[in-house]
């Protein structure tokens, strides 16, 4: 990301699918006090129309882990009836900055080693993390390069499901603990507005396992949106 931009740079717009309210208001306010030279405004994906710049290009940054066909088809709309001038990055996820976020997110409820190099002898917390979604099984495949970089970074099987589809949660606890993965923990792969938030707790009370946070407005996520919007702007 430049430090500098001239005045008439392209707005970052970061769509929501949800609420702007809450935790995407807290991510848009990290990325504008990281990057006070970017003109950042905040809209639901379903209020984008009015919050693009009349005259001037836009960059949309859509606040989600994984390309959500239904939320970027929406998006796709919108750009195209504005015109030109406006482009639309690609989702947060699969990103190594991602899957650092997640580890502390584990790590913060006790369910993961914080230092994975300075502690590399001492036993994990848990045997097996289930990555856990939304959007059924195409969200589950999208988010399986994610489970991948988790599970180097946790030495630990990491596996995706569903929280709101079948086969889901309850059929990846019942794989892992048939191999002999007796502690498990949930960690959603989602920024926050994707689902309720008793979704998780209830999906992990229901197999015995830990559960952390959503990713919410950790930094690793700020700075993912700050680099979609550099990526486009270099293009």
């Amino acid at each position: 990301m430049p430090t500098s931009l001239p005045p008439d740079a392209p707005v970052l717009v970061l769509a929501t699918p949800g609420d702007t309210a809450g935790v995407a208001e807290e991510i848009a306010s990290v990325v504008r006090v990281d990057n006070p030279q970017i003109e950042v405004r905040l809209t639901s994906v379903a209020d984008l129309a009015d919050s693009l710049p009349s005259g001037r290009e836009a960059i949309v940054v859509p606040l989600l882990t994984w390309d959500d066909p239904a939320v970027m088809a929406e998006i796709g709309k919108v750009v195209a009836a504005h015109g030109e001038g406006v482009v639309v990055t690609e989702a947060l996820g699969p990103h190594p900055l991602l899957a650092e976020a997640l580890h502390i997110r584990l790590a913060e409820r006790g369910l993961a080693r914080a230092d994975r190099v300075r502690l590399l002898n001492v036993s994990s917390p848990v045997d097996a993390v289930i990555l856990a979604t939304v959007g059924g099984e195409r969200a589950v495949q999208a988010v399986q390069a994610t489970a991948v970089l988790l599970a180097s970074r946790l030495t630990l099987p990491v596996v995706a499901a569903s929280l709101d589809s079948e086969p889901g949660v309850a059929v990846a606890a019942e794989r892992l603990r048939a191999a002999g993965a007796g502690r498990l923990a949930i960690s959603p792969c989602m920024i926050g507005h994707e689902a309720p938030r008793d979704l998780v707790e209830r999906a992990a009370a229901s197999i015995d396992a830990g559960h952390a946070e959503p990713l919410g407005s950790h930094s690793a996520v700020a700075e993912l949106v700050a680099r979609a919007y550099g990526s486009q702007l270099a293009t």
